[in-house]
């Protein structure tokens, strides 16, 4: 079945799925301002790696301060995080861009698309910093099966979209492509990162690689606003095309979000298998399972699993004030120059 529709105005032809053919990214008048906030946000936490210092780090990982389970919970994460943040960049670049018609959407894409090149960018930064065997950190999406599952379900969303003859024309394209965006946004960024925060900024609670949780907190607030762009988005989505939010569709989400969950309760299993001070692979059973509902609920979709929330500490990190001085702390205050304010 073919997507149609009526003659509309210029603000209503800026649908995000479907609109125009785009020629320039028309920003005016902006449609959804959602989506330029977004923007701005993104904008206003620009941060670079090298400007966390790593001294402190190098000095813990070189003296044998951690335990041989705890390297590996952070050998695991920077092996997954590694290749997944290149994994959603060339999603963006390679399948969802050209398919949103929205332009205020795809001026955020392009801020996304920076970020997470930036994000690729620091654990090069972390790997070399700490003098770590490069080839076994970026190879663990072949070699490590709990993350190559893990990236797996991610490519096999994408695959569909990179056929040369794909369209979101019909209904059965355009929920392919919802699909993808669920599963990247929702899935990736919104439940199989978090596991890999909880486990990184744990050590930054205990004031252990300080370095290496300054820089997953720059990236767990950029993934926030990912994430929050992403609900919109999709919610967008199916508010502007409802024949695609059939029951049947909604059940198929449901089912890529367990076989999801149980793929992240595997990998928290991996990190940590005889768990370490503070973390246990059974917390994150719940955890998981928490988070999954959480993003359910944002998308309209029933709860699954009705788990409590294992890590209030959690929580608090990620709903950090902007109080701190940034030229005192350079943690998760940063702010670009150009919107700082001066008392």
């Amino acid at each position: 079945m073919t997507l149609s529709f009526e003659h509309e105005t210029l603000t209503e032809q800026k649908r995000l799925l479907n609109g125009q053919q785009v020629t320039v990214n028309q920003l005016m008048p902006l449609k959804y301002h959602w989506a330029w906030e977004h923007y701005l946000n993104g904008c206003a936490n620009h941060w670079m790696p090298n400007e966390v210092p790593m001294n402190k780090d190098i000095e813990t990982w070189r003296n044998n301060t951690l335990s041989v389970d705890e390297r590996l919970v952070i050998m695991r994460n920077l092996g997954f995080f590694a290749t997944a943040e290149s994994l959603v960049g060339n999603n963006l670049v390679l399948a969802i861009f050209k398919h949103i018609t929205n332009a205020e959407c795809r001026q955020y894409l392009l801020r996304q698309a920076f970020e997470e090149a930036i994000h690729s960018h620091a654990f090069l930064y972390i790997v070399e910093s700490l003098g770590l065997n490069e080839q076994e950190i970026f190879t663990m999406y072949h070699t490590i099966p709990a993350i190559a599952r893990k990236d797996a379900f991610e490519i096999k969303l994408t695959s569909a979209l990179l056929d040369p003859d794909f369209t979101t024309d019909t209904v059965e394209g355009a929920q392919t492509f919802l699909k993808n965006v669920i599963g990247y946004y929702v899935i990736m960024e919104g439940i199989f990162f978090y596991s890999g925060f909880a486990m990184i900024l744990s050590f930054h609670r205990r004031n252990l690689m300080t370095g290496i949780g300054e820089q997953f907190q720059y990236i767990l607030r950029d993934e926030s606003i990912h994430l929050n762009f992403g609900i919109d988005l999709i919610n967008g989505i199916k508010a502007e095309h409802p024949t695609l939010w059939t029951a049947m569709f909604q059940q198929e989400i449901i089912a890529l979000i367990h076989e999801a969950v149980k793929l992240e309760i595997a990998y928290a299993q991996d990190c940590l298998p005889q768990g370490i001070l503070g973390l246990q692979a059974s917390a994150f059973r719940q955890y998981v399972q928490h988070i999954a509902d959480r993003r359910l609920e944002r998308i309209g979709l029933p709860l699954q699993y009705h788990s409590s929330h294992p890590f209030p500490w959690m929580s608090e990190t990620i709903d950090l004030t902007k109080e701190k001085n940034f030229f005192e702390t350079r943690v998760t205050e940063y702010q670009a120059a150009s919107t700082l304010r001066w008392d």
